[in-house]
C-alpha cells in the first residue's frame, strides 16, 4: 500500500508554527544556560518544564517508549542521546533536539551547541552543518524534489571535507511526529517524492569529520560513531510554501 502524502491547509500551518515558536524559544534559553559544568540531565528537566510552563507537551516523551523530553549527544554521539548527570565540559559540543506539542500539532528541531571554548576544528564542523541543512531549506520549494534538498546538502558537506550521516533522515510532520515523506540528506537532483505547497518536512542534516558508520548503544536507542568522530546536527520544521520555505522553529537569524 502507497504511503500517503498529507497536505497541510494554512489553518494548519498556523498550528504548528504556535509549537514551533515554542521550540524555537526554548532554544533561545538554551543558547544561555548550556555553558560548562551543566548536566544534560538538568537541560531535560529544564526544556520539559519550559515547554508545560507554555502549555505544550514534550512530544518525544514516551515516544516508542523514550523516556526523556529531549535528546542530548555529545561529541561522538550523533543522535538519540540519553540526558545524563556527567557535567559538560569546555571544548564538548552537544545537540539538543526536541519536539513540542501545541493542541496536537508537532513541530521538531535540534541544535549543536559548542560548550566553553571550542577549537577551530569543531567550530568548523558547527558551520558546515548549520550551512547543510541552511542549503537544503533553500531546495524545499514546489516543484522541486527530496533529491534536491539531500545532493545540495551531501555536496555542502563534503566540499567542506565532511560526510553525511546516511542511517538518519528528516521527514514529515505535523499531527504525527513522524509522517511521510522520508528527506533523505544525501541524493540525486531530480530524484524523490517531488514537494508541494502544504508539506511540512524536517531537515536535519547529520553531519561528521570522519566516518559516517554508526552504531546503537546497549539502551536502544543513542547512536555513535565507529570510530569516536565528533558530529554536529542542526535541524528545522519547514513549510513548503508558493513563496517559498517559511521555517516554522526559526529562532537565530
Amino acid at each position: 500500500m502507497a504511503l500517503e502524502l498529507e497536505l497541510k491547509t494554512r489553518e494548519n500551518i498556523r498550528g504548528i508554527r504556535k509549537a514551533g515558536r515554542i521550540v524555537a524559544a526554548c532554544h533561545r534559553a538554551l543558547s544561555r544556560r548550556l555553558a560548562p559544568g551543566v548536566t544534560t540531565q538538568e537541560i531535560d528537566r529544564f526544556v520539559e518544564r519550559f515547554m508545560l510552563d507554555r502549555g505544550a507537551i514534550p512530544a518525544q516523551k514516551g515516544y516508542k517508549g523514550y523516556p526523556y523530553a529531549t535528546c542530548a549527544s555529545v561529541n561522538d554521539v550523533v543522535c538519540h542521546g540519553f540526558p545524563d548527570t556527567e557535567p559538560l565540559e569546555s571544548g564538548d559540543i552537544v545537540t539538543i533536539d526536541m519536539v513540542a506539542d501545541v493542541d496536537g500539532w508537532k513541530a521538531d528541531s535540534a541544535w549543536t551547541y559548542a560548550i566553553g571554548k571550542t577549537t577551530s576544528s569543531t567550530d568548523k564542523l558547527i558551520r558546515a552543518a548549520k550551512a547543510a541543512m541552511l542549503a537544503g531549506i533553500k531546495q524545499a520549494v514546489p516543484g522541486n524534489c527530496i533529491g534536491d534538498i539531500g545532493h545540495v546538502i551531501q555536496k555542502c558537506a563534503e566540499r567542506e571535507g565532511y560526510k553525511v550521516v546516511k542511517m538518519f533522515v528528516g521527514h514529515g510532520i505535523g499531527r504525527g511526529l513522524h509522517e511521510y515523506p522520508q528527506v533523505d540528506h544525501f541524493g540525486v537532483k531530480g530524484d524523490g517524492v517531488r514537494l508541494e505547497e502544504g508539506m511540512v518536512i524536517t531537515i536535519e542534516p547529520i553531519i561528521t569529520k570522519g566516518s559516517a558508520d554508526v552504531f546503537i548503544m546497549p539502551d536502544g536507542w543513542a547512536a555513535k560513531t565507529v570510530d569516536g568522530a565528533w558530529a554536529a546536527q542542526f535541524e528545522h520544521t519547514v513549510a513548503i510554501t508558493k513563496g517559498g520555505p517559511i521555517i516554522l522553529t526559526r529562532w537565530e537569524e
